[in-house]
């Protein structure tokens, strides 16, 4: 599984992998019932401590995107699609939110950010 981690990232290394563990899951890049790496393989391989990966999977874990089995590992929960999708559509009306609440302090028009978030769209298609 590749995970890339930034040092130099202001979230914390725990935060990042759990992000991106959950996005493989979300995706369907990593199905249901898929065993992830131990945490010492996942810790040695990402050069990090066993600590943090163990606070990655425990966070995702209560999440419910994985289980553990003890003594076996972790495991990808089978969870519903609507909800990894509510839960992603939440994060992005939170980011909207914030640009709009700066786009009114500075005066800049509505039709202002529609432009840019059709340019900002499909820049990636």
């Amino acid at each position: 599984m590749e995970l890339i981690i930034s040092n130099s990232s202001d979230v914390p290394i725990y935060e990042q992998i759990k992000e991106q563990i959950k996005t493989k899951i979300v995706t369907g890049e990593l199905k249901a019932g898929v065993i992830l790496p131990s945490i010492r393989t996942l810790a040695k391989d990402l050069r990090c401590s066993v600590i943090t990966t163990k606070n990655a999977y425990e966070e995702l874990e209560k999440e419910g995107y994985v289980y553990s089995i003890p003594s076996k590992g972790f495991y990808v929960s089978d969870i519903s699609r609507e909800i990894a999708r509510e839960e992603q559509l939440n994060k992005i009306e939170a980011l909207i939110d914030t640009a709009v609440e700066i786009a009114k302090l500075n005066n800049i028009e509505k039709k202002t950010i529609e432009q840019m978030l059709d340019i900002l769209y499909e820049e990636d298609q």
